[in-house]
């Protein structure tokens, strides 16, 4: 009979996984474990698919990949044969010809159990049912007499249809005690109100106490905050993990009948704008570390978005990481060029001056044949942007620093950027910033910072820059507000376009100009080409382009902004309860 037990201690590690670096994530592990041992742990929870990183995309399904993992696997579950804490690992796990997205119980020496995500999610940035097979409902699996029940991130999310499963329920009619749920969940805005109600409902529906891990890493676009916390069974918060940072934390249940209750620390997450600037400088700095940049570049213009960019920059990877160049043409205002330097004196970085001029007319002299005649136009312009794309893609070549491209979701929704211009470069971390969101966040930069930021306290933006019209000086006299609605207009906009997918009709209705939104709509549907060829950047919104909003580029659909047909049911056959698809003979 195994005995009852009235204490258990956890150890969450909430770590920073680098994806496919199988040996560096089974060495955060170890390193996990030996503390957990010092906190004399029971158990050492990791998040999911810890081994790999998450998420793996395709790279899950080369057979290499699999084995590695295994492996990895089997050597930690031999090193717990020392009579230490048991481990549970997010893995991917092959068995009878199904890859699954599994978590390994490692106890004993050996793998004492494993779990198999159950609720596949295939919405946003998810598409696991094309890449993983779904397991069963299953029970608790065993730690040191305590019954624990272990659903896999979407397995606590439920929605109305029948392919999902209520997990939880399952585990608390199979006789779970704590509920621990390893999780792989992107930061959006507001996201951690979103994962508490979730969490709350399956407390309030299980009464058992829940703890929900996350890692914390910036993969590619996606950020992961980590901020992971822990629930009694009266809904309490028991414990709150920090965001943006790593934790290795031990919470310690006690058991009062059949109840287990723990306390733990209680962190204050930043909200809002700070969290959305503390993702931009953690999905930047993971994105150059972890595909091993020595720093970064990036043009200086003396405008905001390029400012907000080298501050998040210097916040990330510190100013002798990064590298400013200021690339002035004659349309370039002198009080530009002045804010460009006080910004990168503020900041620390490297600074130069590389007038373009030479360049410009050199390019203007090839093309004077082929242009005779012809009237001077955006192509002008262009060429102006694509001369810097030029000089900061050679200095990067020469270099090896990656060049941080500077365009918000404003000028990226409706291609207010030139290809191979203004938008060159590896990664862009406001790429799902709207420009009326950049000005708020240069000025909450120049009145805080985000723990762990490696840039200086206090004024680092000028001023000027912040209040001055924004302008891509590109001609004489020009502002963005020449070409495009004010920012406090058009981000309205394009929030209910894209955000919402609203028709054109709900907006004009909601008072908007027509035009002012067919306009909107029209630019927004003909850019599509560009931004499919734009670098990486950020995900902060719940819906950003590139992973959340699909388009097609050859897509001629046009909502035309009248009154949306109501459906003809009399047309619909479902006879024998056929569907609208079916053809009733």
């Amino acid at each position: 009979m195994t005995e009852r037990l009235d204490a258990f201690a956890v150890t969450l590690a909430q770590l920073n996984p680098t994806m496919g670096d199988i040996d560096g994530n089974a060495a955060k592990a170890r390193a996990a474990r030996a503390r957990a041992i010092a906190d004399g742990a029971d158990l050492v929870l990791f998040p999911e698919l810890f081994i790999t990183g998450y998420p793996p995309e395709d790279l899950v399904q080369k057979p290499a990949f699999q084995a590695a993992c295994r492996a990895a696997i089997e050597s930690l579950a031999r090193e717990t044969a020392d009579g230490g804490p048991a481990m549970l690992v997010g893995t991917p796990w092959v068995e009878d010809g199904r890859l699954y997205n599994a978590c390994a119980l490692l106890d004993g020496g050996r793998i004492a159990g494993l779990r198999f995500k159950c609720n596949l999610p295939n919405y946003g940035v998810f598409d696991e049912k094309r890449l993983f097979s779904r397991g069963p409902a299953a029970g608790p699996v065993t730690v040191r007499g305590v019954r624990i029940g272990v659903p896999i991130c979407e397995d606590i999310w439920l929605d109305e249809s029948e392919d999902y499963e209520n997990v939880v329920e399952t585990l608390a009619e199979t006789g779970a005690e704590i509920i621990l749920v390893p999780n792989g969940s992107p930061y959006a805005r507001d996201k951690n109100d979103v994962r508490l109600s979730v969490a709350v409902a399956r407390v309030t529906e299980s009464g058992l106490p829940l703890v929900y891990l996350n890692q914390i890493c910036g993969q590619d676009e996606l950020v992961f905050d980590g901020a992971s916390f822990a629930l009694n069974g009266d809904l309490s918060l028991a414990a709150q993990l920090p965001a943006f940072e790593e934790s290795i934390t031990t919470l310690r249940f006690t058991r009062n009948g059949d109840d287990w209750r723990c306390n733990g620390p209680i962190t204050t997450l930043p909200e809002g704008d700070k969290a959305d600037y503390a993702a931009c400088v953690l999905g930047l700095r993971d994105y150059v570390a972890k595909n091993g940049f020595p720093g970064v570049l990036l043009g200086i213009s003396g405008g905001i978005d390029s400012a907000l960019c080298a501050a998040i920059a210097v916040d990330a990877l510190g100013a002798d990481q990064v590298h400013g160049v200021m690339l002035p043409f004659r349309y370039t205002a002198p009080h530009s060029i002045a804010d460009a330097g006080e910004l990168a004196g503020h900041l620390g970085i490297r600074y130069e001056v590389l007038p373009i001029a030479e360049a410009v007319t050199g390019f203007e002299t090839i093309l004077s044949g082929i242009f005779k005649n012809l009237p001077p136009d955006i192509t002008e312009e262009n060429l102006q942007a694509r001369t810097r794309g030029t000089v900061l893609m050679a200095i990067s070549n020469k270099t090896g620093l990656m060049v941080v491209t500077t365009g918000n979701k404003s000028e990226m929704s409706v291609g207010y950027a030139t290809l191979y211009g203004d938008m060159n470069g590896g990664f862009n971390p406001i790429k799902d910033i709207y420009k009326t969101q950049v000005f708020r966040l240069a000025g909450l930069r120049n009145s805080w910072k985000p723990d762990g930021a490696l840039g200086p306290a206090g004024e680092v933006i000028p001023p000027d820059i912040i209040t001055r019209p924004p302008t891509a000086e590109l001609r004489e006299n020009q502002t963005d507000q020449d070409s495009l609605p004010p920012y406090e207009v058009l981000d309205v906009i394009l929030v209910r376009l894209i955000e919402r997918e609203e028709p054109l009709d709900k907006i004009i209705a909601a008072g908007f100009d027509r035009e002012t939104v067919t306009r909107i709509d029209h630019l927004l549907n003909v850019a599509e080409y560009k931004r499919r060829q734009a670098a990486p950047g950020v995900k902060v919104t719940p819906r950003n382009f590139g992973r959340d909003r699909r388009y097609p580029i050859t897509n001629r659909f046009r909502d035309r902004g009248e009154p949306l047909p109501a459906p003809d049911e009399t047309l619909v056959s479902r006879a024998n309860g056929a569907s609208a698809n079916a053809y009733d003979g």
